[in-house]
């Protein structure tokens, strides 16, 4: 039978890539989005997988989630990857309680959402794998981001604690911190501060989203059943931790 993997944010940017991936890899797919219809309308029809709309910052609305693609799919999801998350970026003395809030509840918050919605069943199967998306700014830090780098840190710590409470189970839980990475969000960055961000880059490129891709594709597989609560960066050398 195919394993069932479901990706957050899974229809644009990073998360696509994982989607198309593991897809591609013979897994059974579910992609969920939330903002933006059409590009996750247009990604269904490129590529045939499933798609799903909620709100991963909701509880409820993640635990009826994934129970639809559990009966959609016909059997419980063995991966998770927390991809999902946004950003509110605005240094911490303009910064508002809802810009904070927001950021931590998509971000963070919904690790546990999912998380919570899917680890029963792994525990009871014996088997899962989870991989949270972070960010080389929860590992150091970043201007006008302390709402942002504070969810993507709180992600490592969630990731170890979770892998501790999971081993014995045969769930593994891993972490990703990629650098910056050729997406629509890096795309916002204007030119010249675009540029300055490269320059600091030591391979002096962007990252591909297929290339963090195929670092999560290895660590959802049965190869990588001794590797977890781990970190893994993908930064083209930007941070080494």
């Amino acid at each position: 039978m195919q394993r069932i993997a479901l990706v957050t944010g899974g229809t644009r940017g990073i998360g696509a890539a994982i989607a198309r991936r593991l897809a591609d890899s013979g897994y059974q797919v579910a992609a969920v989005y939330h903002g933006n219809e059409a590009a996750a309308t247009a990604f269904q029809s490129e590529t045939g997988i499933r798609i799903y709309r909620w709100d991963v910052a909701d509880y409820e609305a993640c635990a009826a989630g994934v129970a639809a693609v559990t009966r959609d799919l016909g059997g419980t999801v063995d991966i998770l990857v927390n991809n999902a998350g946004i950003t509110r970026d605005t240094m911490l003395h303009k910064m508002s309680p809802q810009q904070w809030n927001e950021v931590i509840a998509s971000d963070l918050g919904s690790c546990f959402n999912m998380c919570r919605a899917v680890i029963g069943p792994m525990r009871e199967k014996g088997f899962g794998r989870i991989v949270g998306i972070s960010s080389v700014n929860g590992q150091r830090g970043q201007l006008g981001q302390t709402n942002y780098a504070a969810a993507k840190a709180g992600m490592l710590g969630f990731t170890k604690a979770l892998a501790l409470e999971s081993a014995a189970k045969g769930i593994t839980v891993n972490a990703v911190a990629p650098g910056y990475i050729a997406t629509d969000m890096v795309a916002a960055v204007p030119d010249e501060v675009l540029k300055k961000i490269v320059a600091q880059i030591p391979v002096g490129r962007l990252g591909q989203p297929e290339e963090v891709a195929r670092l999560v594709r290895f660590l959802v597989g049965d190869e990588a059943g001794y590797i977890t609560g781990a970190t893994f960066s993908a930064n083209g050398g930007q941070y080494m931790a």
